[in-house]
């Protein structure tokens, strides 16, 4: 399954899981990225770290870790 950090910039994903656990998921959870959110990619820092989206109308910049406990439906 594809995650959040392997989006492209000006995609728009629908969020299908969190993995991870305890204060992590829940931060996550926390900044609105949730199961059937959608999100679209902003921009991506020349490193890759972090990625800029907009998710529920606001701008939220993620660090590749947490990127990558976002999983993306198909």
């Amino acid at each position: 399954m594809r995650t959040l950090r392997e989006a492209e910039i000006g995609e728009t994903v629908r969020v299908a899981k969190i993995t991870g656990e305890g204060a992590t998921k829940r931060r996550i959870m926390d900044m609105g990225i949730t199961k059937g959110a959608e999100l679209f990619i902003r921009k991506v820092a020349p490193l890759g770290d972090p990625v800029e989206i907009n998710v529920r109308g606001y701008e939220l910049t993620v660090r590749r870790n947490d990127a990558e406990m976002v999983q993306l439906t198909e």
